[in-house]
């Protein structure tokens, strides 16, 4: 069982950074997948930014230049450095652990003002 637990959330204005990190417990291997998605309200879940067992890097356009993610293998964490936040960031971020079953936090409450 993998156990997820999100921080780094809050209120910002436009413009501004945050930093969310996510803290694994369980059976997490290097080889699994970590990433993070979104869900503004009113909209379905959307992938930000996702790194593969072997190192892959994938973002969102929408975020692509502004935001940054990294994973410690061996803290079992995962960050998402997000600059240049805008008011369409607003959304509750999930850190999701993909180890051939999905696990996902409870989420964590970005908003941002304009």
């Amino acid at each position: 069982q993998v156990q997820l637990v999100e921080s780094g959330g809050g209120s910002v204005q436009a413009g501004g950074s945050l930093k969310l990190s996510c803290a694994a417990s369980g059976r997490i291997f290097n080889g699994c997948g970590m990433g993070w998605y979104r869900q503004a309200p009113g909209t379905g879940r959307e992938l930000v930014s996702y790194i593969s067992g072997a190192g892959t890097i994938r973002y969102a356009d929408s975020v692509k230049g502004r935001f940054t993610i990294s994973r410690d293998n061996v803290k079992n964490t995962l960050a998402l450095q997000m600059n240049s936040l805008k008011t369409e960031d607003t959304a509750v971020y999930h850190c999701v652990v993909d180890c051939g079953s999905q696990y996902w936090g409870q989420g964590t409450q970005v908003t941002v003002s304009s």
